[in-house]
C-alpha cells in the first residue's frame, strides 16, 4: 500500500522507460553498423609501379632526344658505325641504349701552323709562321679518313708545309720579303689551291679557305750576317746612286756653263754692235754740232782736257806765253 501511495512512482517509471529506450537504441545501432574492410596494399603498389614506369619511359625518351644547332653536325653511331649524319638544325631522336651521338663543328676554324724553316732560291734560310682558315665540308669522309679533328689538322699542316716549301724554293729572299714583288705573285692563293687539291685527293672531307703568313724570321745563327750583307748591299746601292747623281750634276753644270757662256758672248756681241752704232751716231751728232762753230769746239775740247788733267792737288808748271796758260789766266789775245 505504501508503494501505491508513493508520489515519486510515476517519475521513476518514466525514468526507467527512458533508460530502457536508450539501451534499445544502442543495441539497434550496433546491429546496423557493418564491419570495416581490410586495407588493399596491392592497389597502391600497382599504381606506384605504373607511375614509375611512365616516369622512366619519359626519362629515357628525353635522354635520347638531341638538338642540332646551326653551327654543328651531329653524327649518330650504332655499335661504332655511322648510321646517319644530321646537318639541318632541329630536334632529333636516337635509339635508346644502342645509338650514340657525337658533334663536329660546321663553322670556319683557325689553325696555327707550326713554324718551319724554308730555303729560298738564292739559298737563304728563313723561318715562316703561317695560319690557316678551314672547315669541315664532309663529316663522313673526315671521320673515315682522319678519324678526328686533331688528325685532320695534322694532315692539313703537312700539306701546307710541303706546298710552302716548294713554292718559296722558287723565289729569292727579296721576293719573299717584298709583298709588292711582281715575281712572287699571290702566293697565298697558290698555296690554298694546291693544299685543297691534296685534301680532295685524300678524301679528308675538309676544305682550306685561306692560308696566310703571320711573319717571316731569319735563323739566329745567320741573322747577323744577313743583316750585315744587306747593309753593305744597300750602301753599295746608295753609293752607286750618289755617283750617278754627281755625274749628272757635273753634266748639268757643264751644260749650264756652256749655255751661259754662249748667252754672254751673244749679249756682248750685241752690246758691242749697239755701242758701236751709238758711238757712230754720237760722232755724227758731234760733228754736225761742232762744225757749226769750230772755235767753240776748240774751247770745249780744251776744257775737257782741263777736267781730265787738273785735279784738286794738281800742280802744273807752264810757260807764261803758252796758250794753255793764257786761257787759265784769262788772257785770250
Amino acid at each position: 500500500m505504501a508503494n501505491d501511495n508513493n508520489p515519486f512512482k510515476s517519475i521513476e517509471e518514466k525514468f526507467l522507460e527512458k533508460q530502457r529506450a536508450k539501451q534499445n537504441q544502442k543495441k539497434n545501432a550496433e546491429k546496423v553498423i557493418t564491419p570495416k574492410k581490410p586495407f588493399n596494399m596491392k592497389k597502391y603498389v600497382r599504381s606506384a609501379l605504373v607511375l614509375t614506369a611512365i616516369f622512366a619511359i619519359a626519362v629515357v625518351l628525353l635522354a635520347n632526344v638531341f638538338i642540332v644547332k646551326e653551327d654543328e653536325y651531329r653524327i649518330v653511331r650504332q655499335f661504332g658505325e655511322i648510321t646517319r649524319i644530321v646537318k639541318e638544325p632541329g630536334l632529333n631522336m636516337k635509339v635508346p641504349f644502342i645509338q650514340t651521338v657525337s658533334t663536329l663543328p660546321k663553322n670556319q676554324m683557325t689553325s696555327n701552323i707550326s713554324e718551319a724553316e724554308i730555303t729560298t732560291k738564292d739559298k737563304k734560310r728563313i723561318i715562316v709562321d703561317n695560319y690557316a682558315v678551314w672547315k669541315i665540308n664532309n663529316p663522313g669522309e673526315m671521320i673515315s679518313n682522319a678519324k678526328n679533328i686533331i688528325n685532320a689538322e695534322a694532315r692539313m699542316e703537312e700539306f701546307i708545309y710541303s706546298v710552302i716549301r716548294n713554292e718559296m724554293g722558287k723565289l729569292n729572299y727579296v721576293d719573299v720579303v717584298n709583298d709588292e714583288s711582281s715575281s712572287r705573285g699571290n702566293l697565298n692563293d697558290v698555296v690554298t689551291e694546291k693544299v685543297n687539291g691534296f685534301l680532295q685527293e685524300g678524301n679528308f672531307g675538309i676544305e682550306v679557305i685561306d692560308v696566310r703568313m703571320k711573319r717571316i724570321d731569319l735563323p739566329e745563327e745567320n741573322e747577323h750576317s744577313i743583316y750585315t750583307r744587306m747593309i753593305s748591299e744597300r750602301e753599295s746601292t746608295a753609293q752607286a746612286y750618289l755617283s750617278e747623281g754627281d755625274a749628272e750634276k757635273q753634266r748639268i753644270e757643264a751644260e749650264t756653263d756652256r749655255e751661259v757662256q754662249e748667252m754672254l758672248a751673244t749679249a756682248k756681241k750685241e752690246a758691242a754692235l749697239i755701242h758701236a752704232e751709238g758711238e757712230s751716231e754720237a760722232a755724227k751728232i758731234y760733228n754736225n754740232a761742232f762744225s757749226k762753230d769750230p772755235e767753240f769746239y776748240n774751247l770745249y775740247r780744251t776744257l775737257q782736257s782741263y777736267s781730265k788733267t787738273i785735279g784738286e792737288d794738281t800742280m802744273i808748271i807752264l810757260p807764261a806765253d803758252s796758250p794753255y796758260a793764257k786761257i787759265l789766266t784769262g788772257y785770250f789775245e
